[in-house]
């Protein structure tokens, strides 16, 4: 039997050098440390084959004839007579092993495939040994030792490794998935809405209405999605128009803001009409309750002659009008027209991205002061919206909206009011005092805002409504009252 002993200090450079001896073939039959190192006892597979053929317990039993007069001369502790020992009561262990490995072989070369390692049966490397100085545990050799193969049996394969346990997912790849879920659904979604209002006519006709008055695509489509099926084409825009005055919230239930009174503050951007409309709701107190029941507050220490405008419209009314340029000024005054039945502070223009608005917010930040947005009403859609963020304040925000005689369009300024959920307080139109005001009609203005038919280079065509409602989301549902 062409067995050998190899040592080295490492169990990897041992196995090397058997390598070397016996080529691919190489089969570990033990190893264990010693004072030089790791001792690796190793064969070829033709010396298995060979055993496998029946040569070798012949051969051992020739040696076995001769063992009783050649004991006597050898060592009883002699590691030779243990390694004999180990391998001849070894050899049932790699018989099976040897034969399964001989017959897989033989079957791949006919099928003309070459084994995989994974497929190469379990190679015992654990040994049966009766002298337990032998049986150690040491550094394993490519593969672990699995436990011994019991003779007459195949060799079991080794249990599957499991599987790595799957990485867990960020936080923010999970929220990245959701939102693009959301987007694909909303998208789809909107494909079909727009596929089936092209199928209606009445669909169609009432979203190119509503974009060409000026109102948003959101609100637009908020509104068809709730639109009754059963409804013809009159009814049908009677029914768009009245959810648009249902949801446009005015003071026609309550007194008149001139009437009611109180301290209102007057904000909003530069010329959209804040003088001229505090001097008419003056004019409308004064009116009322007479002259002595109004007072006047300018804020406007920047704009060139903004004092003296505030100041001409008191005289014309019989009212005074007082000048303040800080928030104590400003205390004092409010102090010192307590009594009087209406209020009114007219204030300094001021863009939404102006860093000044913040100041000017703050000064009007004492108890009583009522903030009133003034909306220019022929103003973008977007313009709105950005102003309306930028002075929104409190749960209900009142607004004015100014200059109504001069918009093309008041579609933009109600779909802001209607969005935004703005009380409107009234409207002004001309430059006439305290002539040109009107309380806030919802329905008057949805009517006027519904029958714009001027023809404007900016009125999308039937074909065009798809890139309008392309990006558009619903209003939740619970901010329409339909």
């Amino acid at each position: 039997m062409n067995i050998q002993r190899f040592t080295a200090p490492t169990s990897r450079e041992a196995l090397a050098k058997a390598r070397m001896a016996f080529g691919e073939g190489t089969l570990i039959l033990s190893n264990r440390p010693t004072a030089s190192g790791v001792e690796v006892v190793a064969t070829g597979e033709e010396t298995l084959a060979a055993l496998d053929r029946g040569e070798l317990p012949r051969q051992g039993k020739r040696q076995t004839s001769g063992k009783a007069t050649a004991q006597s001369s050898l060592d009883p502790n002699s590691q030779v007579l243990d390694d004999a020992t180990q391998l001849a009561m070894s050899t049932l262990s790699f018989q099976d092993y040897v034969r399964e490995r001989m017959l897989r072989r033989r079957h791949e070369a006919l099928s003309g495939r070459a084994p995989s390692l994974a497929e190469e049966p379990p190679m015992p490397i654990r040994m049966v040994n009766s002298n337990p100085r032998s049986i150690q545990t040491h550094e394993p050799v490519f593969m672990a030792a699995p436990a011994p193969i019991p003779p007459q049996r195949p060799a079991q394969r080794p249990a599957a490794t499991p599987t790595a346990a799957a990485p867990v997912v960020s936080q923010g790849i999970v929220d990245e998935l959701q939102s693009m879920k959301a987007l694909i659904e909303e998208r789809f979604n909107t494909l079909t809405w727009l596929g089936q209002a092209r199928q209606n006519p009445i669909h169609s006709n009432l979203m190119l209405k509503l974009i060409r008055s000026g109102y948003s695509p959101t609100l637009a489509r908020t509104i068809l999605e709730r639109l009754p099926e059963q409804a013809d084409a009159t009814a049908a825009q009677q029914w768009v128009m009245d959810v648009l005055a249902r949801n446009l919230k005015t003071d026609a239930a309550a007194h008149a803001i001139h009437e009611e009174g109180g301290t209102y503050a007057l904000v909003g951007s530069t010329g959209v009409g804040k003088t001229t409309t505090a001097a008419k709701l003056a004019g409308l107190c004064a009116r009322t309750h007479g002259a002595n029941s109004v007072g006047l507050i300018t804020l406007d220490t920047y704009r060139v002659g903004a004092h003296e405008q505030l100041r001409a419209y008191g005289r014309m009314l019989g009212v005074v009008a007082h000048l303040a340029h800080d928030r104590a000024a400003l205390q004092d005054l409010l102090g010192l027209l307590a009594n009087k039945k209406m209020v009114l502070i007219d204030t300094t223009g001021i863009a939404p991205s102006d860093p000044r608005k913040r100041d000017m917010l703050d000064v009007l930040d004492l108890p009583g002061i009522h903030r009133l947005l003034v909306l220019n009403a022929g103003g973008h859609g977007d313009t709105l919206d950005d102003v309306v963020t930028s002075f929104k304040f409190g749960k209900v925000q009142q607004a004015i909206l100014s200059k109504i005689d001069e918009a093309a369009k008041i579609g933009p300024a109600l779909d802001a009011s209607i969005r935004h959920q703005l009380l409107l307080r009234g409207v002004t139109m001309g430059q006439k005092v305290p002539e040109d005001w009107e309380r806030a009609d919802a329905y008057k203005l949805v009517t006027n805002s519904m029958h714009a038919t001027g023809k404007s280079a900016f009125d999308p065509s039937a074909t065009d409504l798809g890139f309008f409602f392309a990006q558009s989301t619903p209003m939740q549902a619970g901010h329409l009252n339909a």
